[in-house]
């Protein structure tokens, strides 16, 4: 009687499936770790860091979440392939460096690839101070230390000594970061507004404590492009070798 029982429910459509196993093989077909830190990062794209977590990385690839492990074994691992994901771009967007290019010249290039990369991924942003605080040098992501090392050589080739090259990388990686957070920075408060002090949420501040503020809220909405971190960077660089661009 049993039997029969269960064969009208699943006659009927009511009768549970057989149980989902953690399958790596989704609708795209079998998973590989550079498809599901691709899928990450679309995901990061559309709905921004809060969205991401295996679960919903799961069913974005129509997997469980429990075949993700396979290729990042925590969230964080997973935030980490993220920030390297975002580094190979920069990798694939500079190309093969030619032995001849002019130090100066390539650190331009690493500058303006990073900003270009960023400002493609700026929901993803965030991963590259907050991961950079949570994990130690020699465990960063491989394509993380071969920027590290592409500049740090570019900056050996400008004749600075140890101490200067070091100096000089800190100085470099705090500019770009510091200019790419500054220029994803939200700065309009109503974007259906056409007036500029309405559109930027002028009238929020209180016009005594604020006025420069105020006043200058306008400019800095506008972002600074390449040409701003391109005249910094030059700044820069002058400052550490003593020459100019």
């Amino acid at each position: 009687m049993a039997k029969e029982r269960s064969q009208a429910r699943r006659k009927n459509g009511t009768a549970p499936g057989p149980t989902r196993r953690a399958s790596d093989r989704g609708r795209y077909g079998r998973l590989s770790r550079e498809r599901v830190l691709s899928s990450a990062l679309e995901l990061v794209d559309r709905e921004g860091l809060s969205a991401l977590s295996m679960r919903r990385l799961g069913a974005e690839l129509d997997v469980e979440a429990m075949a993700l492990y396979r290729y990042a074994a925590s969230k964080d691992e997973l935030l980490d392939g993220l920030v390297e994901a975002l580094y190979l771009q920069l990798e694939e967007r500079l190309g093969t460096e030619s032995g001849d290019v002019d130090w100066r010249a390539g650190l331009h290039r690493t500058a303006r690839a990073t900003y270009d990369v960023c400002l493609a991924h700026p929901r993803a942003v965030p991963l590259l101070a907050t991961r950079m605080l949570a994990v130690p040098l020699a465990r960063r992501p491989l394509a993380v230390l071969r920027d590290h090392e592409r500049v740090l050589t570019l900056l050996r080739e400008s004749g600075l000594d140890d101490a200067g090259v070091a100096a000089a990388f800190r100085a470099f990686t705090s500019w770009l970061l510091g200019y790419v957070a500054v220029e994803l920075r939200p700065m309009v408060d109503n974007p259906e507004e056409s007036d500029p002090a309405f559109r930027l949420g002028l009238h929020h501040m209180p016009v005594r404590e604020l006025p420069l503020l105020r006043e200058t809220a306008p400019a800095l909405a506008e972002r600074g492009g390449v040409a701003g971190l391109a005249e910094g960077l030059d700044a820069l660089l002058d400052r550490f070798t003593g020459t100019q661009g």
